[in-house]
């Protein structure tokens, strides 16, 4: 086997064939339990959360009414991205989503970048969510009980605070129950999302029919491409259907479930978001917050917090709320329904916590399959059924951030990661109608050769007009997981170990064995 001029085995970019997927995946799989139902309170569990709850105040500092735009934008881009989505869900129904398609058709390493950068969106996301969840809980116990914990234990450094502990408690309490069992965690997250959607309809018929249309104006205060960049904060609120891919292989009839799950999510969470948004908008206004020199302040900064310390309770923009949606109903004269919303929230925002750490855990489970990560990471608990060591290092991990981080820019740099995720899936369906055309697809994305490149330029596009700190972060990231890729991951590999798992499940598609790399001991002993 030869080496490139810079030092890379070319085996390093081979592909992993979709039935050695398949295969390794009946061999050590996990438990199907999962209907169409299931799934798709499983994504709207996951997309409606701190994105809505809590983003919609960060949007409006951002691009003031001009959000709407943002949503729509958003939504367009993740519609095309799902559509791409469900179509190899439904083909390859195993875990691992983004990082599993791109091992098919892109290789080893590009598969290794995808789901390293999965870790910033669901990890970094489940942090940013218990962040979110933590504004609302303490708001709750504020207003409704009378009860006002130490600004010390409620705030990160960023808000003049020690350490976020509400914040802590809910990553690990989740972390215990998806230990306990999947099954078990879905069922709770159908009851959590009822509530979420519950409180969201309750909102949408108060603060809708209140609305007025000169809060609209100035519709873009900072400019069109000001709703651009809100966009690429707000796709944080509309991530999380693909997640429902990661529990293709806990699915049961997955090329009919997956799919339902994926477009359906998303689809009922659009339609709210925008009568949620309109109902924000409208009733209270939403422009940005300036300074004392009238320079538009960054969101989650230390000045913009201090800014808003100056105003009142009963005046205070919805831009610096940490309970958006509560505060909006307190200031059109519904305080005990905003109380309850923010109850609500303080319910309904864990399953969204859940869902980001099933996630993260089902693609550290692949991986560690893979050869890519240690093998103690894909163990299976004897009674549980669930991989818990990747489930307590995973909540240990977001517990620690959700600690110390603002969510503004835990989203941000969650969605550096989730939009790498989003390009190399539009990129990879396209690889793969070239490379497998006579596959069968139980799903077929519509227009693929226009969608798919849209999706792919959108994600590009967004990508562009995250913060400098979020794209910076996302580089450093990517560069720390492919030192650890060369240093552990390259030799250990199952690929480069010659280990391939190729089942009986396609009479038409021969196996596909890939060589291992020269001088690497194969199971037999003998070297390559």
């Amino acid at each position: 086997m030869g080496t490139s001029p810079r030092g890379l085995h070319l085996a390093d970019w081979r592909i992993k064939s979709l039935d050695s997927i398949l295969a390794t995946a009946e061999k050590k799989s996990l438990t199907r339990s999962l209907g169409a139902f299931q799934l798709t309170m499983l994504g709207i569990g996951g997309i409606i959360g701190t994105g809505i709850f809590v983003l919609t105040a960060e949007a409006a500092q951002l691009a003031g009414p001009g959000m709407l735009i943002s949503f729509v934008l958003s939504a367009l881009v993740c519609g095309l991205a799902a559509l791409c989505y469900a179509e190899l869900a439904a083909m390859v129904p195993v875990s691992g989503s983004a990082y599993t398609y791109s091992y098919a058709t892109f290789g080893e390493i590009l598969a290794w970048v995808v789901g390293w950068a999965l870790v910033l969106e669901y990890a970094v996301a489940a942090s940013a969510v218990a962040v979110g969840w933590s504004g609302y809980i303490v708001g709750v116990l504020d207003n409704l009980l009378g009860i006002e914990l130490p600004v010390a234990l409620v705030n990160g450094p960023y808000a003049g605070g020690l350490i976020n502990l509400p914040a802590v408690v809910i990553a690990l309490a989740v972390t215990w129950l998806l230990v306990i069992g999947t099954k078990e965690s879905a069922t709770v997250n159908a009851v959590l999302v009822a509530v979420k959607v519950t409180a969201l309809t309750l909102f949408v018929v108060l603060a809708v029919p209140a609305a007025q249309a000169e809060n609209f104006k100035p519709f873009l205060p900072l400019g069109v491409g000001s709703a651009v960049s809100a966009a690429s904060l707000i796709f944080f609120a509309f991530v999380g259907f693909d997640a429902v891919s990661t529990a293709a292989e806990e699915t049961k009839n997955p090329q009919r479930n997956i799919p339902i799950g994926l477009v359906g999510s998303l689809g009922i969470c659009t339609v709210f978001y925008m009568l949620v948004g309109t109902g924000v908008i409208g009733s209270v206004g939403a422009q940005p917050v300036a300074g004392p020199d009238g320079q538009i302040l960054s969101p989650g900064s230390v000045e913009l917090a201090a800014q808003c310390k100056t105003y009142a309770e009963a005046t205070m923009p919805v831009v610096c709320s940490n309970e958006a949606l509560a505060h909006v109903l307190r200031l059109i004269g519904h305080p005990a329904i905003g109380n309850l919303l923010g109850l609500a929230a303080g319910f309904a925002l864990p399953s969204v916590v859940l869902m980001m750490m099933f996630a993260q855990t089902r693609i550290f489970f692949v991986m560690s399959r893979d050869g890519l990560l240690p093998a103690a990471l894909s163990k299976v608990h004897p009674k549980y059924k669930t991989p818990h060591i990747v489930t307590i290092v995973t909540g240990v991990g977001v517990a620690f951030a959700a600690a110390f981080f603002p969510v503004g820019q835990l989203a941000s740099v969650s969605n550096g990661g989730t939009l790498c995720a989003f390009f190399f899936v539009s990129l990879a369906i396209m690889a793969l109608r070239r490379s497998n055309p006579d596959r069968q697809r139980v799903f077929k994305t519509p227009a693929v050769w226009i969608v798919a490149p849209l999706a792919a330029t959108g994600c590009l596009l967004l990508f562009a007009f995250l913060s400098l700190v979020a794209q910076l972060v996302f580089f450093g990231w990517a560069a720390i997981g492919l030192v650890f890729y060369f240093l552990y991951g390259r030799t250990r590999s199952n690929v480069a170990r010659g280990v391939i798992e190729v089942g009986e499940l396609s009479p038409d598609v021969p196996p596909q064995g890939v060589p291992p790399l020269p001088g690497i001991p194969t199971p037999g002993g003998k070297q390559a």
